[in-house]
């Protein structure tokens, strides 16, 4: 069963005594007194985690000023490698952000919940262990961000992108460092970029990529959809100028459209035609955009032949970067997350490697899916050996549901790509 988490509750008392029983029996020393503790539960904040009505884990913290400081973190020793410990932070921190706390802070006696810190965004300040991590948006924020759509993305999304070395290394140098580290960028002349253009093929990862470098820099996450504004009263171009202006209020933000060519084709034509007009508008909204600090927007093409020049202009956007179809290590990972764990060590993954080169993400997983089935097919109604405990899915099952996947991206769309960033690539 998976953890479900609510806010403290008086009869959760038995749950936590036991907790903090186990915990100090393990050799771990909570910072502040049992009675503290239970004090917080009852008057401040607290958060527990429960299966099947036990709890396994528990969060407590309280309020000073500005600064809220987590008083307990304990989680069952059987439940803590599920990370519910970063869960228990997560929701803490939101329960909390409610009193117009700025950090969250965090002292340990030994290194007991050091991982757990340090994974979910915590800096290990001083020698004494003292972590801190900024909260990520405040709760006039979080407000704002939900009208909008947009939320805060988990902190490890850019560390689950395998492989893709090249276009990892140009993002972090060209946007992660220079945003994440405005004073040093600023100490080498270095102006951080406002809004970038990523375009490839179907399917290549570019949203990924756009939901990677706003968990990397721990920005809130807003997508435009250019298709849902068109119900709006003042149109398509009239909904883009609230989006603006609303996003104008958050302090950090990554703003990313999908596909942007819909509201950003070239113009032609007279008289001025619907679309004309919002990517007119597009045009003038960018550069008030570009004014405001702590603004990244990033907008996505499959076919960046279609954007009208200007769009693309010195001035707008600062970087136009390929995002091209998985290299080696990426296919392996996306492989290895679609095969099922039972048949993993014996499928040549080498071959399944080598047999898909020019396959998008998208394209695995559909080989992937379809040979499982076809595997499944096979032994329930063929050998009618299926059981729960092991699979029958073999390499020449992938290999079969290679050769019967149409690519999504043709050599003539490959050769198209590399002219693209020849002619149109600004890095």
């Amino acid at each position: 069963m998976s953890a479900r988490y609510r806010n403290f509750q008086p009869a959760d008392t038995d749950g936590l005594l036991a907790l903090w029983d186990q915990a100090r029996g393990s050799g771990f020393e909570p910072v502040y007194s049992l009675a503290e503790v239970l004090a917080s539960c009852n008057q401040d904040h607290a958060i527990v985690a429960y299966e099947a009505n036990e709890i396994i884990g528990v969060a407590v913290g309280r309020v000073a000023h500005e600064q809220g400081w987590v008083v307990l973190l304990v989680v069952d020793e059987a439940h803590r490698s599920l990370g519910i410990g970063g869960r228990l932070l997560g929701e803490l921190e939101i329960d909390m952000a409610r009193s117009g706390i700025t950090k969250l802070s965090m002292l340990v006696v030994n290194d007991g919940n050091s991982r757990v810190l340090e994974k979910v965004g915590f800096v290990d300040l001083k020698h004494l262990k003292y972590f801190e991590r900024e909260v990520s948006v405040s709760e006039r924020e979080r407000e704002l961000l939900q009208n909008l759509g947009g939320r805060v993305l988990a902190r490890d999304l850019w560390g689950k992108i395998a492989g893709m070395k090249n276009e990892k290394e140009m993002l972090e140098r060209r946007l992660v460092l220079p945003l994440s580290d405005a004073k040093l960028a600023e100490a080498f002349g270095v102006e951080p970029p406002k809004a970038i253009v990523l375009f490839g093929p179907p399917g290549t990862g570019k949203t990924t990529f756009a939901k990677a470098v706003a968990s990397r820099l721990d920005w809130p996450f807003i997508e435009v959809f250019p298709s849902r504004l068109a119900g709006d009263p003042n149109g398509v171009a009239g909904g883009l100028r609230e989006v603006f202006t609303e996003v104008n209020e958050l302090e950090n933000v990554v703003v990313f459209i999908d596909e942007v060519e819909e509201i950003a084709s070239k113009r032609k034509g007279d008289p001025p035609s619907p679309t004309q007009g919002v990517t007119n508008e597009l045009l003038k909204l960018i550069p008030n955009f570009r004014e405001k600090p702590g603004h990244l927007l990033v907008v996505a093409t499959n076919y960046i032949r279609a954007l009208d020049d200007a769009f693309l202009r010195h001035g707008r956007f600062d970087y136009v970067i390929p995002i091209g179809l998985p290299d080696a290590e990426a296919r392996r990972s996306i492989w290895t997350r679609y095969i099922p764990s039972l048949a993993l060590a014996k499928i040549d993954l080498n071959e399944l490697v080598t047999r898909s080169a020019g396959f998008s993400p998208a394209d695995i997983e559909y080989a992937a899916r379809k040979a499982s089935q076809r595997a499944l097919e096979q032994s329930v109604y063929e050998s009618q050996v299926a059981t729960r405990e092991t699979s029958t899915t073999t390499t020449e099952h992938y290999l079969w549901a290679i050769g019967d996947t149409r690519r999504t991206v043709s050599d003539e769309v490959i050769d198209e790509f590399e002219q693209d960033i020849e002619r149109l690539g600004r890095l």
